[in-house]
């Protein structure tokens, strides 16, 4: 799924969010012990069903298993920002805090840091299936103490999506592959000028769409401006963050090019938090867009069910990989994240939730999720299933990706380091700011958000 943080909310809106989300939750988990409390995230879109329909089948088959036993499903219908806030408030407290809970992988170290989730090891010791997921997506779900405080649901990643017939206009292939990000700019340069009427490229930026922006452009731009050798925001070996260098001023020349020469969408429209919805409902299905750096579940919106069908869309868009920058080894670049089911520290049945967890991990529900939500298996055994690979177009492609993927360094200070980078874009996508100074403003950011733990350059 979809790694989209926001900007933290002011706090007069969080304080209204969380006495909201206290009056709706009613009793705690522990309220009764026969039954398990699942809290997840809901789509906005009341026509995208994908996760209520897949824990209404796990829920059934859990019921069926545990004689006695209840489920009740709680879903937190909210933009992602806003879920974040609400799940936060009611983990805060044994009233409110149910027994299952749906973590994204870039916030669960904070919540692990704030002493909010339970440590899973013990549980996970006894659970055969265990050893069958893939150690990178194991390792998101880590603290830094060691410990595993949740299990994976799948992963993607992300790449270049491509409007086949505005390439026919544009007089580019339909088998386009670019070597370098000059490539791609140069195929949205052929598209403003041979395409009018249609946006040439698409690259998420600023603080309205939150980690979009950070993950799913500046990232892949910044991952693809070294050999791939080190970690170009973080360095594990002095666990320091990296102040602003060259690649990140690359990565921002990227950004300012495509909003300086309008091969964006209009500004008002790309800092819009909704700029994801439309580029997915919209753009895309409608023929407006030619090219989108974007990830790999975007054909859960449009699958048999979804509200928004569109089955010609593997015969519309084409797929390519990122590039490096230069083309420099490995040549292509991709960025992945996740969500895990976690337990709440405060949950009233622990016991139960794990069963409920092992439920909806066994393989043919794990595949079946993969499948509905257009994930990459984090189960070795589904990935190496032919019917998985061949479930929907693309899976192959994106599954592959997973070979050149970088995940990032989600410690506890990550969502503010987020922040700042979406600043620097913010500046540079309005021309508020140049690349140097957005640049300079970042590192002095920077080293606010980690209490001066900056490896200068």
């Amino acid at each position: 799924m979809p790694v989209r943080p926001t900007a933290a909310l002011t706090p007069l809106v969080a304080l209204a969010l969380a006495a909201s989300t206290l009056t709706a939750c009613g009793g705690g988990s522990g309220s009764d012990p026969d039954t398990v409390k699942i809290s997840f995230k809901q789509s906005t879109d009341n026509s995208i069903k994908v996760m209520d329909t897949y824990l209404a089948d796990i829920k059934e088959q859990f019921e069926k298993a545990h004689p006695g036993k209840k489920v009740e499903l709680v879903p937190i219908k909210a933009p992602d920002s806003e879920y974040y806030t609400k799940l936060q408030q009611m983990l805060r407290s044994p009233k409110t805090a149910p027994d299952l809970v749906y973590e994204d992988t870039f916030l669960i170290n904070s919540d692990i840091t704030s002493g909010y989730l339970k440590p899973l090891d013990p549980y996970l010791a006894k659970w055969p299936d265990w050893d069958k997921f893939i150690d990178t997506a194991k390792a998101a779900a880590k603290g830094e103490d060691g410990k595993t405080y949740g299990v994976p649901d799948g992963t993607d990643t992300r790449g270049l999506w491509f409007d086949k017939d505005i390439f026919k206009k544009a007089g580019l292939p339909a088998d386009w592959q670019p070597k370098t990000w000059n490539d791609v700019l140069t195929a949205a340069r052929a598209i403003k000028r041979k395409a009018p009427g249609t946006i040439p490229l698409n690259i998420y930026t600023g603080k309205p769409v939150g980690e979009a922006a950070t993950m799913q452009t500046f990232e892949m731009l910044l991952y693809g401006t070294n050999d791939g050798t080190a970690d170009p925001l973080y360095d594990k070996s002095s666990k320091k963050w990296r102040a602003g260098g060259q690649g990140f001023k690359d990565a921002l020349s990227f950004v300012e090019t495509v909003y300086k020469e309008k091969l964006g969408p209009d500004v008002s429209d790309a800092l819009d938090p909704n700029v994801m919805t439309r580029v997915r409902g919209e753009w895309l299905p409608q023929g407006k867009l030619g090219i989108a750096l974007d990830g790999s579940w975007l054909p859960q919106d449009w699958l048999s069910g979804s509200g928004h069908e569109w089955p010609e869309w593997s015969e519309k868009l084409g797929l390519a990989a990122m590039p490096t920058q230069n083309g420099q080894a490995p040549g292509k670049v991709s960025m992945s994240g996740g969500w895990t089911w976690s337990i709440p520290a405060k949950a009233g049945n622990p016991d139960l939730a794990f069963e409920f967890i092992k439920t909806m991990q066994t393989k043919a529900n794990a595949q079946k999720w993969y499948v509905a939500n257009s994930g990459i298996a984090v189960r070795e055994d589904v990935a190496k299933d032919p019917a998985y690979a061949t479930a929907q177009p693309g899976t192959e492609f994106f599954t592959d990706l997973v070979q050149s993927t970088h995940y990032r360094p989600a410690y506890p200070a990550y969502p503010k380091v987020s922040v700042a980078i979406q600043e620097a874009m913010e500046g540079v996508t309005t021309g508020d700011t140049s690349v140097d100074e957005a640049t300079s403003a970042y590192t002095d950011a920077l080293k606010d958000a980690t209490d001066n733990q900056v490896a200068e350059r």
